[in-house]
């Protein structure tokens, strides 16, 4: 082993996710925090012929804390999409914790005034937004507070949540700062409202019913993005006791897909209490990528979910491949998850920006 200059680290004998495949056995440079070219002087790992991949990033999570990012980072996500962290300043101390998931945020949700969000503990008085005329002041606190993107929760109509002409101005306002609208929508009715209001994103799928080839065609020729939570769904689906609820959320996801609509892969971890259901924070990432390979996605496109599509979407240009100036975001598995999407378990080691994380001596994710 080599050792001259402890910053750079040259993983040989490695196989790389390029986006298509595994190469061959190959060798991959990490210098510093990110992935460099030049191996002189580094530090040499034998990877005996394991399989590198980017880090994944979870497009939906909630975070509860230094914890969260840790247990992220232990299951290979080095990154968390934040969909709802309040107030500002709590956001602000996470992005600073070390050693573990790098997060952006939307920090403060905007909700209505009598939905079920309106109910979670501390929330109502600083998220609620009543009527189109508030919406360029709430985006503007919104940014103040630091939100990388705007996270909006639709409801059914009568269900009370932000009406369609609210729901409009607030994404307006959010695209006259260059900012993306996330919409929560759990109802076919919700959906379709997020398509009607200009949304750039919308998070769960329905449970109420599938979500028709038509209404993804729309979604499509819109250019919206999903990101389906099917873990949560599942949990939700399975504690509340819908009927074929697992099924009718692979359905919308093979509709969605088949349509050409890129779907992103995020689980909804959080540990918030009156939720329904609390997905794990890291090991669900795993169990996500299993349903979008049941929903009908290849191996292939279920990684591309969890690292190129969510880069690319949420303008993480650093991250989401194994390329030289890209920030040192790595996972090694010992097996091959485009022969078994359940590979992505057999974790052996995680880099964030370009260090080491310590894993758990737990076993397999």
């Amino acid at each position: 082993m080599s050792f001259d200059n402890p910053r750079v680290t040259a993983l040989t004998n490695v196989r790389v996710f390029d986006g298509t495949g595994m190469t061959a056995p190959t060798t991959v440079v990490i210098d510093g925090a990110v992935l460099g070219g030049d191996a002189t002087g580094a530090e040499i790992v034998d990877a005996g012929g394991a399989f590198l991949l980017p880090g994944f990033i979870d497009a939906h999570i909630h975070t509860a804390g230094p914890e969260s990012l840790l247990r992220l980072a232990d299951h290979g996500v080095t990154t968390g999409l934040d969909m709802t962290t309040f107030p500002p300043d709590r956001v602000a101390a996470l992005r600073k914790e070390p050693g573990g998931s790098d997060i952006r945020s939307s920090g403060t949700p905007v909700i209505g005034p009598s939905g079920p969000h309106s109910k979670l503990r501390g929330l109502a008085g600083a998220a609620v937004i009543t009527g189109p005329d508030q919406a360029v002041a709430v985006i503007a606190d919104r940014v103040a507070g630091g939100s990388d993107y705007i996270k909006i929760m639709l409801e059914a109509p009568g269900g009370g949540g932000p009406d369609a002409e609210t729901a409009t101005a607030v994404v307006a306002a959010a695209h006259a700062r260059g900012l993306r609208v996330v919409a929560h929508a759990t109802t076919v009715s919700a959906y379709r409202l997020a398509l009607d209001t200009g949304v750039d994103v919308l998070t769960h799928v329905p449970l109420d019913a599938i979500v028709s080839p038509e209404d993804a065609t729309r979604t499509a020729e819109l250019g919206r993005i999903v990101i389906p939570t099917l873990t949560m769904m599942e949990g939700i689906a399975a504690r509340v006791g819908i009927p074929g609820g697992l099924e009718r959320i692979l359905a919308t996801v093979a509709n969605l897909h088949a349509a050409g609509v890129p779907v992103l892969a995020g689980t909804d971890a959080n540990t918030e209490p009156g939720v329904p259901f609390h997905p794990e924070h890291g090991t669900s990432l795993h169990h996500e990528l299993e349903l979008l390979v049941a929903a009908g996605l290849t191996p292939t496109q279920a990684l591309h979910a969890a690292t190129t599509l969510p880069a690319d979407h949420f303008d993480l240009r650093d991250r989401g491949t194994i390329t030289p100036g890209a920030r040192a975001d790595l996972i090694l598995l010992a097996a091959n998850p485009l022969t078994d999407i359940r590979a992505t378990r057999t974790l052996t080691r995680v880099w964030c920006a370009g260090v080491e994380h310590p894993r758990p001596a737990t076993g397999p994710s």
